[in-house]
């Protein structure tokens, strides 16, 4: 998951808030290393870049129930964690919490029966079958399943007959569409295939025309 924010490009902050396993901010703090081109040879030192900043909600439990939640900041400056929640969440007192990627795993878990943690039916074996079951529920949520936070009021919606809120998908929201899809218009989309890998050297013929074009 790190490799892919990874490659989605560079950006300025970076705030990724994990639960109390160690291994989460280590292994973010390796993934997200940039190498520092000098010129000189050999292997170029891994530097994480300015903007990356990383932050802990450890749960403490007692009698198997949640008895208080120790915030803490492992990457960053506090003013500059604070700052990130705030214009993430829209709120001025936003705290340290991974109840969004909670909030998106009890989705998956709820709508692919192989993601729950323990199961003797439907357990997927293969990397393209959950692959392609992920990319099927990710869909659905994002253009086929109205949300009630991102509904907004119809002014209409005061006349007798008509609704008072304009339901809307994220899809929507995001400005990707412009209504909400059918699970039938979904699958029936047409995606482009992805062009053909060419194999071996071009033709010199071939490079003169594209440096000529």
């Amino acid at each position: 998951m790190l490799e892919g924010v990874r490659t989605c490009g560079a950006f300025e902050t970076l705030l990724l808030c994990t639960d109390g396993l160690a291994a989460y901010p280590k292994q973010a703090l390796k993934v997200l290393r940039e190498p520092l081109r000098t010129g000189k040879r050999g292997r170029p030192r891994l530097l994480l870049p300015e903007g990356v900043m990383v932050a802990q909600a450890i749960k403490r439990h007692a009698q198997r129930r949640v008895v208080g939640v120790l915030r803490r900041i492992v990457r960053g400056t506090e003013a500059e964690v604070r700052e990130r929640l705030r214009s993430t969440q829209g709120a001025q007192e936003a705290v340290i919490n991974t109840a969004y990627i909670e909030r998106l795993q009890a989705t998956f878990r709820s709508r692919l029966a192989p993601l729950v943690r323990r199961s003797s039916r439907a357990v997927v074996r293969q990397k393209a079958t959950l692959e392609a079951g992920m990319w099927l529920v990710g869909t659905v949520y994002n253009f086929c399943r109205t949300h009630r936070r991102l509904r907004l009021p119809n002014d209409a919606g005061k006349v007798a007959g008509t609704h008072h809120w304009i339901e809307r998908t994220p899809a929507q929201a995001a400005g990707l569409t412009d209504h909400c899809w059918s699970l039938y218009e979904l699958l029936v989309f047409a995606v482009p295939p992805s062009p053909p890998k060419r194999r071996g050297r071009r033709p010199k013929w071939f490079l003169e025309a594209a440096h000529a074009a």
